[in-house]
């Protein structure tokens, strides 16, 4: 019983955020300033913190996060355009050609754009990076409007488009606050 009071004394005595995540304030405030310097702050702050690589990230590994998340909904959303294909929805001619498109741009963003903004990343052209990252967005719009009717990826074309501008945002304070943050 008495080991027990001793317990609830020291644990009482613990400071309030002994039990938070293991996401460091100081870091929880890095990715707050940096997310307010994006046009999508919910996105951004919810992309990075679901990260268990941002804890300890600088501002270059948040961009590197956020292009990881670029890559996965990318890949999600090709994956649901090769199921749309195989499912037969693209009978109808326009269909066919829009998710066929589609794919072709879908394709850019994960074999082109992607591993040329990890390679500018390597080599510091973070101008290249951030170009990259646009030229994604561009592409998830391009193939929103491949459509003739309603678009079956209207979602998932705004999602990676969202990102894309978020991470181009982010890869571009990576040369004036890098070194500051």
């Amino acid at each position: 019983m008495k080991s027990l009071m001793i317990i609830f004394v020291f644990l009482m005595f613990l400071p309030v955020n002994a039990f938070r995540p293991t996401l460091l304030l100081g870091n929880l405030n890095l990715i707050e300033r940096t997310c307010r310097q994006t046009p999508l702050y919910d996105l951004c702050i919810w992309s990075l913190k679901s990260s268990p690589d941002s804890r300890d990230a600088n501002v270059k590994k948040l961009a590197q996060i956020m292009v990881d998340s670029l890559k996965t909904r990318a890949t999600e959303t090709l994956d649901l355009i090769d199921e749309l294909l195989q499912d037969g929805l693209a009978l109808d001619p326009a269909m066919q050609k829009a998710l066929t498109s589609c794919a072709e741009r879908y394709n850019v963003i994960i074999k082109g754009d992607v591993p040329e903004i990890n390679e500018a990343f390597k080599t510091g052209n973070y101008k290249f990076a951030e170009k990259g990252a646009n030229d994604a967005a561009v592409e998830a719009n391009s193939c929103e409007i491949e459509f003739p009717a309603k678009s079956p990826l209207t979602d998932m074309n705004k999602v990676v488009h969202d990102v894309s501008v978020v991470a181009a945002s982010i890869v571009k304070i990576i040369p004036t606050k890098f070194s500051i943050m």
